[in-house]
């Protein structure tokens, strides 16, 4: 792999470091192999690191859901209400524009994915809302 040349009180090595595998390496010094330990400080790093967890999606999360005869329509992400495009008693079709929320700084229009006649509204423009949280119910 690399070769050095030491002079030590005087005396010269020729040293051949021929192969490192995690803290082993194999060494060879004037002719003569030597296997030997290394020993490296751990290096601490000043900048802390960000670790997340994996997002796991569970199944039909954030879609409209069917619950005690109405179909709720919940919030994919967290967010806060911006416009609501519908009214109490509207008939919709699948892909209409029920809502607009504003999450992580973008505006993400929330869709039908059923048919279906807006039955309640259970949030206002302004408010804040979690994932999973009911938005709309349709009859």
């Amino acid at each position: 792999m690399k070769k050095f040349k030491f002079t030590i009180r005087g005396q010269e090595f020729d040293v051949d470091i021929k192969e490192i595998e995690g803290a082993n390496a194999q060494v060879e010094v004037n002719g003569t192999v030597y296997d030997v330990e290394i020993e490296a400080k751990e290096k601490v790093s000043k900048t802390p690191q960000l670790i997340r967890k994996p997002v796991i999606n569970k199944p039909g999360e954030g879609q409209i859901k069917k619950s005690a005869g109405a179909v709720s329509v919940k919030a994919p992400l967290p967010g806060t209400i911006i416009k609501i495009g519908v009214a109490v008693g509207d008939a919709i079709n699948v892909g209409d524009t029920l809502l607009v929320m504003e999450a992580m700084k973008m505006e993400n229009n929330v869709l039908a994915e059923k048919a279906g006649t807006v039955k309640t509204i259970k949030v206002n423009v302004g408010d804040s809302v979690l994932q999973d949280d009911v938005l709309i119910e349709l009859a």
